[in-house]
């Protein structure tokens, strides 16, 4: 990358990313059953169809705000067949599942409020979806045919997927960026950007029609961890964690969605330093779980975290030491929600939150991150296990109509298991409006309570 490139890119890091200000949807339940009933997956053609309503919108709403903020007026974003730009994936109608050979699209803002123009360098088209604008009977070569469509349009500015800052703006490969820079009209070099507040708030953005339908997606996930922490599926003695995590994966299979990465399932017991996973660990009555899982439904995924209690013979709870240490896990969630503002970096909110947790009492750990078309999505970092100071990820400002997995634990010793010292983990799907954070499909208070059968 060029020293005047990476200047660009270091120059728009604070630069407005987010859309406007929209109002949330209220899509968030209160505190209920830790099992909900599983609400109907949509056939393919029915998310088909909100798929492209969703992105026509965005193309609408988001896009023009977003570069008319950072006084862009063209944005390039090309990528091959099989090695799409991260950007790309989240721009193809329902249809167009992949690039098609080479694929560029060219966004144009041509001033004075008139819509932004959406072109499509392409023989496949996108069906209707943006203008088509290769006329390959006039020009054989692709990058001639962008060329005239720059120097027709002749942008004050050209973004490109580059960016040494984040991999979700750095998306144009080392070939197609060679072919670009070739297919500039001449004097045009000086004028290349990088597009990286671009790429990030249109990823990180999150519209009210967006959020309404991710609550169904959250309870969708929800639904099915309840299914998993239930007596029909774990047998104390018999179930491995292991087990466990294959039948969440097999679930989702057949349910028709997506994993976005493989569960986790880690047992902590009493009388066992830290916890067991990695491996196959037979699952006890007296036991804690914990489940890492995520699913990919229509284009976006979820995140969550919950724990579970397996019943001894006789109780029907969990220990009050361990619901203990879950209403402190609550307590630290209550401090990083509270100290969510607009125009705060990640690392600011990281301290302010730790800062509230501590003087409460808590010992908090804390490592939240973006969530929408990405499990680890666009956007600013709040933490990270291992680091509990300064991320550099985290120097990016938290802005407004985003989603967050509000990830983090707390550590408290459980009277019951000899004062032993116990984390209590957490993650759960939250949107941010600007003023505050609310659960998309509410959180953990309970445990789930898993009694052989």
């Amino acid at each position: 990358m060029s020293a005047r490139l990476k200047n660009s890119v270091l120059a728009c890091l604070f630069m407005s990313v987010a859309a406007s200000p929209v109002i949330a949807a209220e899509p968030l339940q209160s505190e209920e059953s830790m099992s909900p009933a599983l609400p109907e997956i949509l056939s393919l053609r029915e998310q088909a169809k909100i798929h492209d309503e969703a992105l026509i919108e965005r193309f609408e709403t988001v896009l023009p705000k977003l570069m008319r903020d950072n006084d862009i007026d063209m944005w390039v974003i090309i990528a091959r067949e099989y090695n799409e730009d991260p950007v790309i994936t989240t721009m193809l109608d329902a249809k167009n599942m992949r690039a098609r050979r080479r694929t560029i699209l060219v966004f144009f803002d041509p001033g004075k409020g008139k819509p932004i123009e959406r072109l499509v360098v392409s023989k496949h088209g996108m069906n209707g979806m943006f203008e088509a604008a290769w006329d390959m009977n006039k020009y054989p070569n692709q990058w001639d045919q962008l060329k005239e469509i720059i120097a027709d349009r002749d942008p004050k500015k050209i973004a490109i997927n580059t960016s040494e800052l984040t991999a979700f703006a750095d998306g144009l490969t080392h070939s197609q960026y060679i072919g670009f820079m070739s297919s500039l009209p001449s004097g045009m070099d000086s004028r290349v950007v990088s597009a990286y507040p671009l790429a990030v708030g249109w990823l990180e953005t999150r519209t009210p029609s967006e959020m309404e339908r991710y609550q169904e997606m959250v309870r969708v996930a929800h639904a099915i961890i309840g299914e998993g922490f239930s007596g029909k599926v774990v047998k104390p003695g018999v179930t491995t964690n292991e087990d466990l995590v294959w039948w969440y994966r097999q679930r989702v299979n057949d349910l028709g969605l997506g994993s976005w990465f493989h569960p986790s399932v880690e047992v902590t017991r009493k009388g066992v330093e830290g916890v067991m996973r990695g491996k196959p660990a037979v699952i006890e009555k007296g036991d804690m779980l914990r489940v890492d899982f995520g699913i990919v439904y229509n284009g976006y995924s979820t995140d969550t975290q919950h724990v579970a209690y397996v019943l001894r013979d006789g109780e029907i709870d969990a220990p009050e030491g361990l619901k203990a240490g879950l209403a402190a896990n609550n307590a630290v969630q209550d401090a990083l929600t509270s100290s969510f503002k607009a125009g705060r970096t990640g690392n600011e909110i990281l301290r302010l939150a730790r800062e509230k947790a501590i003087a409460k009492g808590l010992r908090p750990t804390i490592y939240s991150h973006p969530i929408g078309y990405h499990g680890h999505g666009a956007g600013s970092s709040i933490g990270l296990s291992e680091n509990q100071v300064m991320v550099p990820r985290g120097e990016y400002p938290v802005y407004a109509n985003t989603a967050w997995s509000i990830e983090l634990k707390a550590t408290k010793k459980v009277p019951e298991w000899n004062n032993q010292d116990v984390d209590f983990k957490s993650e759960e799907d939250a949107f941010f409006d600007g003023k505050k954070v609310r659960y998309v499909d509410g959180r953990q208070t309970k445990f789930h309570l898993i009694k052989a059968e």
